[in-house]
């Protein structure tokens, strides 16, 4: 069994706002470079279970990423996730926004569900690292924008 991705990291921000800019601002965040059509219109993220996280190029096509499972904010999140790849191979993220003294946020992070992709499991794992590892400076720096 391959084991999940758990990442930790610490915005300076109050939770509410962590996962408003996770959620409905990933749009204005989410790296290009990270994305199918590498010049997407729009990113977006729809709040709710069963809401999608899709990019849209400016062609009006949709691409798919995944789907919310859980949304309990500001404390919670979790999706299905396929970016590039067939919504039967998808991984599952969640997220929680835990408050912290000083108006701060430890967000926790659990990428898991590797086993499902067979032999290729350990090489898309270490890819998704490498992915997150450069994604969350860009997450951490807009969570830190427009907090009074």
């Amino acid at each position: 069994m391959t084991e999940p991705l758990r990442i930790t990291l610490d915005v300076d921000c109050p939770p509410q706002h962590a996962f408003t800019v996770w959620t409905s601002q990933i749009g204005t965040w989410w790296p290009r470079d990270h994305t199918l059509t590498g010049d997407p219109e729009d990113i977006v993220l729809e709040s709710g279970p069963g809401g999608r996280i899709y990019e849209r190029s400016p062609a009006g096509v949709r691409h798919e990423w995944g789907q919310v499972t859980v949304w309990e904010p500001p404390w919670r999140l979790a999706y299905l996730w396929h970016l590039g790849r067939d919504s039967a191979d998808a991984t599952e993220v969640e997220i929680h926004f835990v408050d912290e003294d000083g108006g701060r946020t430890r967000v926790e992070i659990e990428h898991r569900g590797w086993e499902r992709l067979g032999d290729r499991a350990d090489a898309l794992r270490g890819q998704n690292r490498a992915g997150w590892d450069s994604l969350l400076p860009h997450f951490v720096a807009a969570a830190a924008k427009g907090v009074a």
